[in-house]
């Protein structure tokens, strides 16, 4: 892994793009390591509420807070509320933004189950990992770190994984400590598991209980156990092709490229078990050092995010996310 980058694509995630605004804004706070009160970074998020998808996502709001219908807001996908929530912090939205907040208080009126994880239809027996994960991560990416109400979904989305004190499964639900799960034929679900490890790991480290430590160490046990390369992880009839299919933004599924970064994030970068999984990964570039949008959920969103099959801004800066990651001071070797 000598060769990380073909060609630096830095100064293309970083030139101006009125479509995916988004983009210059995490690569400024990512890659370049500018804080948040960066003249630059600011300048960046405003444009991000200003042009692109996200302008386009919050005129399709409700007064009341919600996309589509009132309710839970799973369905459809992935034009409902939950959907939007977590389209709005992958593409940079600014959480101090009273819509925006409009919409994370109606997740948490109609979408927060009596068990305290999220729910497809506002019932425990509904809370699945894969869901519960993506609106944790969202959450704490909009600036609800510390919000009670997330630390209650934080705290019990840690034992839904490790069993301790979680006896919801018991009564019908979808899903059981392991990351056992009925969309998954009852079989452990490996989405579900990048997903809850994604949302953890996003968690400050001096704010972890014993039970979000104990959590991140069974999920990573989980992932690392199969071979991330090949993502062999419990299946019935065949691994899904959606695991070697790149795109953005991030809805159900989840792909090699996710799995990696969280990894990566969760401070495994160094595991050899992840070596063909970074070899996988960096041989999808181009000869520009960019990568292609692989997956989209183009035509089934609100606001459309680049074009499929072709270069990706966003699954790009994903990728080199990986290897700034892995690699400190790669652009200067470049």
């Amino acid at each position: 892994m000598s060769d990380w980058l073909r060609t630096d694509p830095l100064p293309w995630l970083l030139e101006p793009d009125e479509a995916n605004p988004g983009v210059r804004y995490f690569a400024l706070r990512d890659l370049l390591d500018r804080p948040a009160d960066d003249p630059e970074v600011v300048a960046a998020q405003a444009e991000v509420m200003c042009t692109g998808p996200v302008p386009v996502i919050l005129d399709a709001q409700y007064p009341e807070g919600y996309w589509v219908k009132p309710g839970p807001g799973y369905s459809p996908k992935y034009r409902s509320t939950l959907w939007q929530v977590l389209f709005l912090a992958q593409l940079g939205a600014d959480g101090r933004d009273e819509r925006v907040r409009r919409a994370v208080e109606y997740v948490f009126a109609h979408a927060q189950a009596s068990n305290d994880g999220f729910s497809c239809n506002g019932r425990p027996s509904a809370t699945i990992h894969c869901l519960w994960g993506n609106v944790v991560r969202a959450l704490l990416d909009l600036g609800y770190g510390g919000d009670e109400r997330l630390d209650r979904a934080i705290d019990a989305l840690a034992r839904s994984i490790t069993g301790e004190g979680y006896e919801w499964y018991r009564k019908g639900g979808v899903q059981a400590p392991g990351f056992v799960c009925s969309a998954n034929y009852g079989l452990p679900c490996g989405w579900g598991a990048v997903r809850a490890l994604w949302a953890l790991s996003r968690v400050p480290a001096a704010g972890r209980t014993p039970a979000v430590e104990a959590a991140v160490v069974a999920s990573t046990d989980f992932l690392l156990r199969y071979d991330v390369a090949r993502a062999d992880y419990p299946y019935r009839e065949r691994i899904s092709s959606s695991w070697f299919k790149f795109g953005y933004p991030l809805g159900y599924v989840a792909d090699v490229l996710l799995n990696l970064e969280t990894l990566v994030e969760a401070g495994h970068g160094g595991d050899p078990r992840l070596n063909e999984a970074i070899e996988l990964v960096l041989s999808k570039q181009d000869e520009q050092g960019r990568w292609k949008m692989e997956y989209s959920y183009n035509g089934k969103m609100w606001a459309d995010v680049e074009v499929k099959r072709q270069p990706s801004k966003w699954v790009t800066l994903r990728a080199v996310r990986v290897v700034n990651l892995l690699h400190v001071g790669w652009h200067d070797s470049i």
